[in-house]
């Protein structure tokens, strides 16, 4: 009987799909209707995780491309790619002094798709501290730091900070001329502040010169570090998107 019943419901394609949506295991990850009104589109907003970070009303001169320019969505896109690109060079890179640079050019030249990884990891760095800084301009231009998102604007300014330390650990690790004066350069800048200028200056370094102790301080603060420091601003960034909606502008 029970063949004989499978049987049918596989010659009826609508009868196996109603008997799917109601058993326990599309219930327990489906747990809301398909919206077809306002109550069941709120409850399928609030059960979603993605559906959840978008503002409860949304103005549609607010979305408007020529408005937005999208910044701040190719932002998170930016920083998606440098995450996945990024887990993907540390199975090859060795953060260490003899061994850096052969790695850069061992991706470069023997590991397949190595030299493709680091150039979108590089490029798609590149392309996220330029964006980031545009949607900070944006953001100051059409006035969208007024109340009530002001604190939001404090944390795109933590953010901006956090993308331009990212660029900066990250410059060091190829490990070539360019990294290593750039990277001392830098140092020096940061050591020639007032008060505690010298102490930041030797906690980045580990040494007074650029070293393997600083290779090592500067690849576990790109890797691990300012990435969940990112990570927890841009989630504190989405929640007050959610809470404030998209400003009209001027």
């Amino acid at each position: 009987m029970q063949i004989r019943n499978g049987l049918r419901m596989l010659a009826h394609p609508g009868q196996l799909y109603e008997a799917f949506t109601r058993s326990q295991l599309y219930r327990s990850v489906i747990r809301n209707p398909w919206p077809t009104n306002a109550r069941t589109r709120a409850l399928a907003v609030m059960g979603s995780v993605f559906l959840h970070l978008q503002p409860t009303r949304t103005r549609p001169e607010a979305i408007k491309i020529t408005y937005t320019w999208g910044l701040g969505g190719i932002s998170f896109l930016f920083f998606l790619i440098l995450t996945l690109t990024g887990v993907l060079l540390m199975f090859y890179y060795v953060p260490q002094v003899p061994l850096a640079y052969q790695n850069m050019l061992d991706l470069q030249g023997s590991v397949s798709f190595g030299q493709l990884m680091r150039n979108m990891h590089r490029w798609a760095a590149h392309g996220m501290v330029i964006v980031v800084f545009l949607h900070m301009c944006r953001v100051f231009y059409t006035g969208s730091y007024r109340p009530p998102r002001e604190f939001n604007r404090i944390v795109g300014v933590i953010l901006l900070v956090l993308t331009f330390l990212l660029s900066f650990t990250g410059y060091l690790l190829p490990w070539d001329q360019l990294s290593y004066w750039a990277v001392t350069v830098g140092t020096n800048m940061v050591g020639s502040t007032p008060f505690l200028g010298g102490l930041v200056q030797f906690l980045l370094l580990g040494d007074k010169t650029v070293g393997q102790n600083t290779l090592i301080r500067f690849y576990t603060l790109h890797v691990i570090a300012l990435p969940l420091l990112l990570s927890l601003f841009l989630s504190v960034h989405f929640w007050r998107i959610r809470k404030d909606g998209f400003s009209r502008g001027l």
